[in-house]
């Protein structure tokens, strides 16, 4: 089993924190691998997994807990459920396999995860949330955060419901700034972040609305870092520069998915396309591909034509094909 050459800890993560956002059908191996070569001082996390399905060993998913440790650290595997006792087992398969940190859900918004009491539901719980962090902390050494949302459907929940996570253990927050009403719309909301830092002593992460190096350097007030999500989809040359933004001052005029043609990119897109099928396979790996290659040619002249082929790929040697007339 691979483990940390050292351990990681959010307290003494180099300041400040650049995250990819864990995403459902996103943040496989495949696309965080992708990220760190573009940016490798980002933060990455796997897919939401189930505690439920890690607690019975349930094939997929226990898939979906691999990675590569010399490519993906720090790696961090985000998890949701309600039960303790699958909490306490699944937390210490993640911390056997080698994984750097274990991130809890408290945020998802999805029908189907807040109608079965995880996910934002959770916020209406904090007794229930408390126990959740109490059960993995008890269990690993590796830390154990959580990212949650604003509230349920007003932000002054969030410090009291964030002070009873960290009395619980919780060693670092991601907080989007929007509450589980809002969904994915309306502005993100970062001031209820900037307040809740002054009164934890762990490290706050923001996320929300960070869709350039302008947006991460503008937000970032006094959090620890920034945590970048739907605005990768289609460009992981934004981790690139936020890190460059962030880390070294160096603030592009242009993002480099603005300022590359097309041709440009194509490399970065066959490099995920490789990867996804050695990692998957390539019937899998293509089939997951197609809402990436959807992705990366929006906005592209002629992007309706050659979406039309992208999303009907089934082999790699398709892809090549197709793309090689945009060279």
């Amino acid at each position: 089993m691979p483990s940390p050459v050292s351990p990681f800890l959010w307290q003494e993560a180099a300041r400040p924190i650049v995250a990819l956002a864990p995403m459902a059908g996103v943040t496989d191996a495949a696309f965080r691998q992708l990220v760190k070569r573009l940016a490798p001082e980002t933060v990455v996390y796997t897919e939401l997994l189930s505690t439920d399905a890690i607690h019975y060993g349930a094939k997929k998913t226990m898939g979906m807990l691999h990675f590569d440790a010399e490519r993906e650290r720090p790696f961090i595997v985000q998890v949701f459920g309600k039960k303790p006792e699958c909490f306490l087992s699944a937390a210490k398969v993640i911390e056997q396999m080698g994984a750097d940190g274990i991130d809890i859900n408290m945020g998802c918004p999805a029908a189907k995860v807040v109608s079965s009491c995880h996910g934002s539901a959770l916020i209406k719980n904090p007794e229930l949330a408390a126990e959740l962090v109490h059960a993995a902390k008890r269990t690993v050494s590796i830390p154990v955060s959580v990212k949650t949302r604003l509230g349920w459907d007003t932000p002054e929940t969030l410090i009291p419901f964030c002070a009873t996570l960290v009395e619980a253990g919780a060693d670092a927050l991601a907080i989007h700034g929007r509450t589980y009403s809002q969904k994915f719309d309306g502005r993100a909301d970062w001031a209820p972040i900037y307040e809740l830092k002054k009164r934890v002593s762990v490290p706050v992460i923001g996320n929300g609305d960070v869709c350039t190096p302008q947006d991460a350097a503008q937000k970032l007030g006094n959090l620890d870092g920034v945590m970048v999500g739907r605005a990768t989809w289609g460009n992981p040359w934004l981790m690139r520069d936020i890190c460059d933004a962030l880390l070294r001052g160096n603030i592009p005029a242009k993002l480099t998915v603005d300022s590359l043609s097309f041709p440009e990119k194509i490399p970065v897109i066959l490099e995920h396309c490789e990867l996804s099928v050695r990692l998957k396979g390539e019937q899998r790996g293509m089939m997951e591909m197609r809402k990436h290659l959807a992705s990366y040619v929006r906005g592209l002249e002629g992007a309706r034509e050659l979406r039309a082929k992208l999303v009907r790929v089934e082999k790699l040697s398709e892809v090549r094909m197709i793309l090689k007339d945009w060279m």
